[in-house]
């Protein structure tokens, strides 16, 4: 496929050559200074992880040390325990386009690029949207891991050719550069739990598909991906910002999502649980007409979907969230007194810190945790 008239400079990650320049940059920010003695607490550390980064020559050099350390420790010290399974199916030789869910701004991709590199294939470039490119050192940082960026505060014509280019850069990676591409299954994080792939991002792959439907979904090899935290990461700035939209048409701003990003790595996410899917294969038949193009993109939402319902771990606190959402004892068996007493404190917990007139927060905090098992019932007896 020719794509020769896209520029993706202002959208791809950075290249091996750019490492060392950006790099002096990066290390020499004072607001990235001040993330590193947050994490690290202590000057001496902070000077010698600067000095490690300088002497960096690449992206695999980056991420094979610096980033796969950072993430071991966040893992061991913010964690219970990380598992993964479906991986060990796939072709390590073959790229791929990972879709998830998405409940964490951070963690999913970095987790998921982690495990990747622990089994031996090249990690994936990463679509994050340029509303958290909140200073220059994010920038820097992200496009040194391979992260490519979505525009969205454009006018619609300008979205229009902006999702178009990032189209042709996942498929130009994929197909000719053979790099393995990750994206959410939707826009932003699920914040009730009801994980969904939006029309609108498969709308956007199809974009750069010159073929039939299926022979250009097919090219991209996609493999549905079911991330599940015990504890969900911000659960409760999720209900807050839910609530600030429904009710009081309030935007979210730049320092939530600053604060998101941080709250999603340093606080307890308990048991973590990734599990790879089998790539996805369509037989629709050729078609011009918009309607019927429209349901095979549903179709392929709902084939997606399922996989990431089917192999979502479910946690007691789920089924505990489900059994009092519900007022029954249906998943009894599936928690001890111990759990169900630890979730209802969460619930409390959420009725103090939410505090908004609203008198809904109990159940709404319950879907968090529900609205897996609820999906999961729709695809398979659990």
């Amino acid at each position: 496929m020719n794509m020769v008239n896209y520029n993706f400079d202002d959208i791809r990650p950075y290249h091996d050559k750019e490492v060392r320049e950006k790099m002096r940059i990066l290390v020499k920010d004072k607001t990235f200074d001040k993330v590193l003695m947050h994490l690290f607490k202590y000057r001496p550390k902070v000077e010698m992880v600067k000095f490690q980064l300088r002497r960096i020559r690449s992206i695999k050099q980056l991420q094979g040390v610096f980033i796969y350390d950072l993430l071991h420790w966040l893992i061991d010290k913010t964690s219970d325990g990380l598992k993964c399974t479906g991986i060990e199916k796939l072709d390590k030789t073959k790229p791929y386009l990972f879709i998830s869910n998405h409940r964490d701004i951070i963690l999913d991709a970095a987790i998921l690029n982690f495990l990747i590199f622990e089994y031996g294939m090249n990690t994936t470039q990463i679509a994050i949207g340029d509303n958290l490119l909140l200073y220059e050192w994010i920038e820097h940082m992200v496009k040194l891991n391979r992260s490519f960026v979505i525009k969205r505060s454009l006018q619609p014509r300008d979205l229009m050719k902006a999702s178009e280019k990032v189209s042709h850069f996942i498929r130009k990676s994929i197909t000719e550069d053979k790099m393995s591409v990750w994206i959410a299954q939707r826009e932003g994080r699920t914040k009730d739990g009801n994980d969904q792939t939006q029309l609108s991002v498969l709308k956007m792959l199809n974009m750069s598909n010159k073929d039939g439907i299926s022979d250009g979904f097919n090219e991209l090899n996609i493999v549905p991906v079911s991330i599940s935290y015990e504890i969900e990461p911000c659960g409760l700035a999720k209900m807050k910002e839910l609530i600030k939209k429904e009710h009081y048409g309030a935007k979210k701003t730049d320092k939530d999502d600053l604060k998101s990003m941080s709250m999603g790595m340093f606080t307890p996410k308990g048991r973590m649980r990734f599990v790879f899917g089998d790539p996805i294969e369509t037989h629709f038949t050729v078609t011009d007409n918009a309607e019927q193009r429209n349901k095979y993109l549903k179709d392929l939402g709902d084939l997606i979907d399922e996989q990431i319902y089917r192999n979502f771990k479910l946690w007691p606190n789920n089924y505990v969230a489900y059994d009092m959402l519900m007022q029954e004892h249906r998943f009894k068996d599936k928690y001890t007194n111990e759990e169900e007493k630890k979730f209802r404190m969460m619930v409390e917990q959420a009725n103090v810190h939410v505090d908004y007139p609203i008198t809904d927060i109990t159940e709404r905090f319950l879907k968090i945790y529900a609205n897996p098992v609820i999906n999961k019932l729709k695809v398979s007896k659990i």
